[in-house]
């Protein structure tokens, strides 16, 4: 069973993803917040697997709100989706370097969304990969890069390969195709990966690859 917690200052909002929601056997909605810091108090209480972030909230907003429970040692099974609207602002790149697994429009359509939900929960891949691909790339070119730190210097030559092939937004099963390897032998080298670059979700690793120029938009077409 996937258990969501759902964060956001309007209650209509909250009620509808709740009734898209909780339709689906394997999820369960187990909690709701008005602002982040009932979403971080949630979090610690409910321990959900999946947190659907409003982005704009008030008392907390929800990009500090992600930054928090990313950072809570307690909290590391917990991923968070970004909810917000698509002519989005500069707080969407924020919230994935902070460690949001993903981020979902909010008139998306209940089909995404539950598939969103699912695949956060399980850690497999980005939601809509082309579209947080264009994302990331944009807002990574406004930003300043910080130098890339020792621990890619780390990564083995396929290791590398299978970074890039991340930040492009392919799934484990498509890597292992692409590099002629078994599923589980490209799960490993993104495990591995993770662990050497000390993040939490392949969401990090995009914007790692982005910021180190291991990958540029349009590179590779999955």
């Amino acid at each position: 069973m996937i258990r969501v917690l759902l964060a956001d200052d309007q209650t209509l909002v909250r009620a509808g993803f709740r009734s898209i929601l909780s339709d689906e056997d394997d999820i369960e909605v187990v909690a709701e917040a008005a602002n982040g810091a009932e979403a971080i108090a949630g979090a610690r209480e409910h321990r959900p697997d999946v947190v659907l972030m409003d982005i704009r909230m008030p008392e907390l907003d929800g990009l500090e709100a992600t930054r928090r429970i990313a950072g809570d040692p307690a909290l590391g099974d917990v991923k968070v989706i970004i909810l917000t609207t698509f002519d989005l602002d500069d707080y969407v790149y924020g919230a994935l370097r902070a460690g949001a697994g993903g981020f979902l429009v909010k008139d998306t359509e209940p089909a995404e969304l539950i598939h969103a939900v699912r695949v956060v929960a399980r850690g497999d891949a980005l939601i809509a990969p082309s579209i947080t691909r264009r994302l990331i790339a944009e807002f990574a070119g406004r930003v300043k890069r910080p130098e890339p730190g020792p621990e890619l210097n780390a990564l083995t030559e396929r290791e590398r390969e299978v970074m890039t092939l991340v930040a492009a937004g392919l799934s484990n099963d498509e890597i292992a195709a692409r590099l002629v390897l078994s599923p589980a032998t490209a799960k490993t080298h993104v495990s591995r990966i993770m662990t050497k670059l000390r993040v939490r979700d392949r969401a990090q690793l995009v914007v790692i690859a982005y910021e180190a120029g291991m990958i540029t938009p349009g590179w590779l077409t999955p």
